[in-house]
């Protein structure tokens, strides 16, 4: 067991003193990195939580074996800070340590992988792997907010990491390697369903490496064994539930008509997003050994499925993060050899322009650039998309308050998108979404009873006409108006009312501009 715990640390630890003490790259590299992680501190503290964050924080506030949409780790990992009611900051402590580990592992692998390929100095490659991902501006989205693909990042890098040592035949006898990469394989299933993906590549990686004996070695199937006990939650729930996560999933993925023309939208917003530089390791492929050629799977899979998924319209740019943390080590070699500096410093200005200037929009909400952004009924303003991260603690704060007044204890909104963010700045008020569709809600709080009485919101960048009739309530009393306000310019607006006389038929209408938004 203590060797098992031993080789479980070194899976994901990086001789980090050792490198700075030994000069192996510069001391201002890591001080960067340090800074980099504070800078996401300051930045997580200044802004209030995302659509998904606030979801996924509610996970940890309900904790269950798994949920609706997602396996549970991305719950389960904040539970004892939501536990002990800490602040937003706090939280997004979470997932700047993952990226920071992260990013530490990529350093190693693309170290490893320059031995491996004979580079002149490898410790150039693992240098180059991280300067590949640091100006990618969706990276830091991911260590700021957490997300199932800030966790699988590290899980992917940890797995490629161990699997290039299980491709040497004097590891492969080992049982601690097994051990810890079944563990891996388990925490990554239980942070999001494409981790299969993942595990595809290793399989495809040891199989080309070791051949049909693979399947002759008993540690193989302990570590199946492991990951399978570790992600029997979701299978338990899901069978407690209807399988429901695993039909959703499914209708999820099929997506709608398939276009070639938004694949092509895919992978432009994926240059955009991610950057040239990473782009790089894909003509690093046929610089390392054929059998380490086959790592290359851990890009490629995710990242092609992900593609063609977006031709259907159901594919986001940051389901494709873990592909690519996966290729910055082939991205490290890549630029490690690159003669011509200078175009490569060109681009990674741009880049780092790109990152430093879409934070300064996220905390200022698009002012004053975007000012009059305040879609609503009234306006022929579109919506302002840096306005979502402004204004619901405001919001949530002053629905309890109405909510206590009026003795009511279930707040109410027309879109399940407007639900976690309301849900988690107003708990432990129950949260009913009042449109025809199932989702993680339902499983909370169960659809709101005719006849029923809740405090209705309604947020100015998605707003929607106050329902009232036979898809609606018997009446509606507008009670409050919260303005959102940054550095004195208008961003956004709630309204509040209070509704009874449920009809249990919602048709929920969009109004003003927004009803042409996506």
């Amino acid at each position: 067991m203590r060797n098992f715990a031993l080789e479980g640390a070194s899976v994901l630890r990086l001789n980090f003193f050792d490198c700075w003490r030994n000069g192996r790259v510069p001391t201002a590299f890591w001080w960067s990195l340090w800074l980099l992680f504070g800078l996401h501190l300051l930045l997580g503290a200044a802004l209030g939580l995302s659509v998904d964050e606030a979801h996924y924080a509610l996970y940890a506030a309900h904790p269950a074996l798994s949920y609706f949409d997602h396996p549970p780790m991305v719950g389960w990992i904040q539970w004892p800070l939501v536990a002990l009611d800490a602040p937003t900051p706090v939280l997004r402590a979470v997932p700047g340590l993952l990226w920071l580990l992260t990013v530490l592992m990529i350093y190693r692998l693309g170290e490893q992988i320059g031995l491996r390929a004979g580079a002149p100095d490898a410790r150039q490659v693992g240098w180059w792997a991280v300067l590949a991902v640091l100006p990618a501006p969706l990276m830091h989205i991911l260590a700021i907010g957490l997300l199932p693909d800030t966790l699988l990042m590290l899980w992917s890098v940890a797995m490629m990491d161990l699997t290039l040592r299980l491709m040497d035949a004097q590891t492969l006898r080992k049982p601690e390697p097994w051990l810890v990469l079944g563990v891996l394989l388990g925490v990554a299933g239980l942070s999001k369903y494409t981790a299969i993906f993942s595990a595809c590549a290793v399989a495809l990686c040891l199989f080309s490496a070791h051949g049909p004996r693979l399947l002759r070695q008993p540690w193989l199937w302990l570590a199946l064994l492991v990951a399978a006990v570790l992600v029997s939650p979701v299978l338990i729930w899901n069978a407690q539930n209807n399988w429901v996560s695993f039909v959703y999933q499914a209708h999820h993925g099929a997506g709608s008509v398939w276009r070639a023309s938004n694949v092509a939208r895919f992978l432009v917003l994926q240059l955009l997003t991610y950057g040239p530089l990473l782009c790089l390791g894909l003509f690093a492929v046929g610089k390392v050994s054929p059998t380490d050629r086959w790592l290359f799977a851990f890009f490629a899979l995710p990242f092609a499925v992900l593609a063609f998924m977006a031709g259907g319209g159901s594919s986001l740019p940051h389901w494709t993060a873990p592909a690519w943390v996966a290729l910055a080590p082939l991205s490290g070699l890549a630029l490690s050899q690159v003669q011509t500096q200078w175009p490569l410093r060109a681009l990674m200005a741009v880049q780092v322009a790109a990152c430093l200037a879409l934070a300064l929009l996220m905390v200022s909400g698009g002012m004053p650039f975007l000012e009059g952004r305040v879609a609503s009924a009234e306006s022929s303003d579109p919506p302002n998309p840096f306005a979502d991260l402004l204004g619901w603690d405001a919001a949530g704060a002053r629905a309890k308050q109405l909510a206590q007044a009026q003795g009511i204890d279930a707040v109410a909104v027309q879109n399940w998108t407007l639900a976690s963010r309301i849900g988690w700045y107003a708990r432990p008020l129950k949260v009913f979404v009042l449109e025809d569709r199932f989702d993680q809600f339902d499983l909370w709080a169960g659809k709101l009873k005719p006849g029923g009485r809740v405090l209705l919101v309604d947020w100015s960048q998605q707003s929607y006409q106050t329902p009232l009739g036979v898809h609606g309530f018997t009446r509606c009393e507008a009670l409050d108006h919260l303005n959102v306000q940054r550095f004195g310019y208008d961003v956004s607006f709630f309204d509040f009312y209070v509704c009874d006389g449920w009809s249990g038929l919602p048709q929920p209408v969009l109004k003003g501009p927004a009803a042409s938004a996506p």
